[in-house]
């Protein structure tokens, strides 16, 4: 899933392979699984062109992160807990990310201030990620 996120547009099995081959010797066959594999569980896209596939990111890898974050909260069975033990391991610069997209969504208690970044202000309005873009299906995106 990376190298489709990186590459911000359809992809063939052809340009991935020589994507990751320039750090790794791998065989066509398996990008070609894994890339089959991802469609199959909703992280893809696929249109055909020719006799090739051309794969496209059904979500963003913001969504996709969004959703991990979700299903471990909800799985856990101290939710409250879970929060304050994730909150505790952040770094200054994370929870200051965190105070932001409070802002952002506008969580009662937390105003939108200039301190807020403002492609995340744009990207709220705009109906975006921080609006509350849910990833596909709890399947876990292995490229």
């Amino acid at each position: 899933m990376t190298r489709v996120w990186e590459w911000n547009r359809p992809v063939t099995v052809r340009e991935v392979l020589e994507d990751l081959q320039r750090e790794r010797s791998i065989a066509y066959t398996t990008v070609m699984t894994v890339l089959d594999n991802l469609h199959q569980k909703g992280w893809v896209r696929r249109d055909q062109q020719g006799r090739a596939y051309r794969y496209e990111a059904v979500s963003t890898r913001a969504a996709y992160a969004a959703a991990l974050m979700n299903d471990a909260w909800a799985a856990s069975d101290s939710p409250a807990a879970a929060l304050v033990a994730f909150f505790g391991m952040m770094s200054p610069e994370q929870t200051a990310a965190l105070r932001d997209a409070l802002r952002v969504v506008g969580v009662p208690g937390v105003r939108l201030t200039d301190a807020a970044p403002a492609a995340a202000r744009e990207e709220t309005a705009e109906g975006g990620e921080a609006a509350g873009q849910r990833a596909p299906g709890g399947a876990s995106p292995a490229a």
